[in-house]
């Protein structure tokens, strides 16, 4: 079986997020696409929405059965090293292909992850690229995917606008802020 794994905050799931997803199931030779929002993202010291609603947020709004929201870091109930969730990945699903779902912002700061090298066996890198980031490609070897959406899950928390959150969902996002 051949996966995609896309992981992060998601805090809150954007239109980028969406668009990054359903290109991912189109140009990439994968049976299922793997959504594994962080319990909280280990080079970050606080989430916003609690993990628990950004899981739930991703659950409402994919509704497509090539597409799976996994909580394995939520349980973790801590940082997860992404090594750690891949490993977990690759037995689960017993894979023959990872791909591992990035945006161009992380790609400069891949070598301080835990166990980059080992990472980079087991995983073929995808990387999105967004409002003109230049790609320094002698890090990794990987597949690009270009996409003109220039918006940030950060940009839609300071302004508190859901304009750029998915109809879907933007109600839903609008209570759980009132709550915070």
């Amino acid at each position: 079986m051949n996966i995609a794994v896309f992981g992060g905050s998601f805090d809150p799931p954007h239109i980028g997020h969406e668009a990054i997803i359903y290109k991912s199931l189109e140009i990439l030779d994968i049976d299922k696409l793997i959504i594994v929002p962080t319990f909280l993202n280990p080079f970050k010291t606080r989430f916003y929405l609690k993990p628990q609603d950004r899981f739930d947020l991703l659950k409402e709004l994919f509704d497509d059965k090539r597409i799976v929201i996994d909580d394995y870091e939520i349980i973790q109930q801590k940082p997860v090293q992404t090594i750690y969730t891949i490993k977990y990945l690759k037995q689960k699903y017993k894979t023959n292909k990872i791909y591992f779902i990035i945006g161009a912002d992380n790609l400069s700061k891949l070598h301080l992850w835990d166990n980059f090298k080992e990472l980079n066996q087991l995983v073929l890198f995808v990387v999105v690229s967004r409002d003109g980031i230049k790609l320094n490609d002698d890090i990794i070897s990987y597949i690009n995917i270009s996409l003109n959406i220039s918006i940030s899950s950060t940009a839609i928390r300071e302004s508190l606008d859901t304009k750029f959150v998915p109809q879907k969902i933007q109600k839903k996002v609008r209570e759980l802020w009132k709550k915070e």
